[in-house]
């Protein structure tokens, strides 16, 4: 019989979850025109498919907006329908951006960043998951078996990726029991995050077909760390050249880079309540788990919230610096995650912040006052701490439409609320099986 294609216009939401209407692929040029309908409670929903309490109810309609240059058509061969979606901006009926919109928060964050101080970004991501695997090996922490064992999956997903426009870093193993990591290699600020959403969809994808399963979960049972989203972001001035590197200033940061990273490190605690945005995203944020629990800057040292790794000084050091920032996961959406730091880090610019001096070793063991002294404070360590601490930042909340603020704080609240009675094993497979 004949088969009609396809093709899904989509946006990722407050959860992290991608979501759309499908319409003809003949009908592409007309639906990038005239958009898709669309309800605005769906900014409501949850990772676990409940629409929680929001302004909208069952009244109001904005479109879906296809985005041409983010259409995706990767084929798997014969029978199969392959994967052909388009990512979309949101707008009400008359054209206007719609505040919910996270994809234009970021777009406006870039563009606020850019007129104010000159400056534009590269980012490059990290994206760690955990894949089952039928009759697989024992799993081994960056092993070559472990590597052997995910070669014929990781072949298929890095060329899904490159038929899709996304150049592949890296892939290997990670320490936990069959995780794996896979790194993009650094792109402008939106591309960064339209390559993020994609590149999981890709992840996910790949798996099913091979009968196999993925979760991007912050922490998943019986995983000894979690996995993490961590972005590298480099400042460029108008001309795209590197502004990061001073060969003097504290950790090799420019007095640009330092105001920047300060501004982040500064509002952190807030930050992670869009970053780090799950329930059990908090098992992760603790000390001695290769992941981050204090608003530090630090030289290689994975525990930090911001980390400047290795750099090779033979090369081009200008070029090669960033910051890493590290308190992040696949519970977020790659857009308010992106929109946020660059807001925060633009903050910090305006405020003319000092830049940051680099922490040393385990941060347990240094006394509250002496942390008070570097101005470096304890991460929230759970996600309602977290949106306590966004509503008493009102710097931060100020670069925020009201309205997907209060949405998103509603949003957040409510998935809190439907994780009332669990345990913490339950509330962790619930978080597995949505991501």
């Amino acid at each position: 019989m004949r088969h009609e294609s396809l093709i899904m216009a989509c946006s990722s939401d407050m959860a992290g979850q991608v979501r759309g209407k499908a319409f003809r692929a003949r009908d592409f040029d007309r639906r990038c025109a005239q958009g898709v309908g669309w309800c605005p409670a769906q900014a409501a929903m949850t990772a676990f498919d409940t629409i929680v309490a929001n302004p909208f109810g069952s009244v109001g309609d904005v479109l879906l907006m296809p985005d041409p240059a983010t259409r995706v058509a990767v084929d798997f061969g014969t029978d199969d329908p392959g994967e052909h979606f388009v990512l979309c901006d949101l707008t009400y009926t008359d054209g206007r951006p719609w505040e919910c919109c996270l994809r234009g928060f970021l777009k406006d964050a870039l563009a606020t960043l850019e007129h104010e101080a000159g400056l534009s970004v590269k980012i490059g991501f990290e994206h760690e998951f955990h894949l089952t695997m039928p009759d697989a090996p024992p799993p081994r922490g960056y092993h070559l078996r472990s590597f052997r064992a995910a070669v014929s999956y990781a072949e298929e997903l890095v060329a899904a990726l490159d038929l899709a426009g996304i150049q592949v870093d890296l892939f290997h193993p990670e320490y936990g029991a069959s995780q794996y990591e896979i790194s993009t290699v650094p792109t402008g600020g939106l591309a960064a995050a339209d390559h993020a959403v994609v590149l999981r969809e890709l992840t996910y994808a790949v798996a099913a077909r091979r009968g196999e399963r993925v979760t991007f979960a912050p922490v998943v049972p019986e995983m000894v760390v979690g996995n993490g989203v961590h972005a590298h972001i480099s400042l460029l001035d108008g001309e795209g050249g590197p502004v990061m590197y001073d060969p003097q200033g504290p950790a090799s940061l420019s007095e640009t880079a330092g105001r920047f990273t300060a501004g982040i490190l500064r509002h952190m605690p807030a930050l992670v309540a869009f970053t780090a945005a799950s329930a059990v995203s908090y098992r992760r944020l603790v000390p001695h788990r290769w992941s981050a629990s204090y608003n530090n800057l630090a030289l290689h040292d994975r525990e930090a919230g911001m980390r400047i790794g290795a750099i090779r000084e033979d090369g081009d050091v200008a070029a090669q610096l960033n910051v890493e920032y590290r308190p992040a996961d696949a519970t977020a959406s790659p857009y308010l995650l992106l929109g946020a730091v660059i807001m925060a880090g633009l903050q910090g610019i305006r405020d003319q912040l000092p830049r940051s001096q680099p922490t040393e070793g385990d941060l347990t063991t240094v006394s509250e006052a002496q942390l008070n002294a570097l101005g470096v404070r304890r991460l929230p360590t759970s996600l309602g701490a977290a949106l306590d601490a966004l509503e008493a930042d009102q710097v931060a909340q100020s670069w925020f439409p009201p309205l997907l603020l209060e949405v998103y704080l509603r949003h957040k609240r409510g998935e809190l609320q439907l994780l009332e009675g669990l345990s913490e094993d339950e509330q962790i497979d619930r978080y597995a099986r949505a991501y």
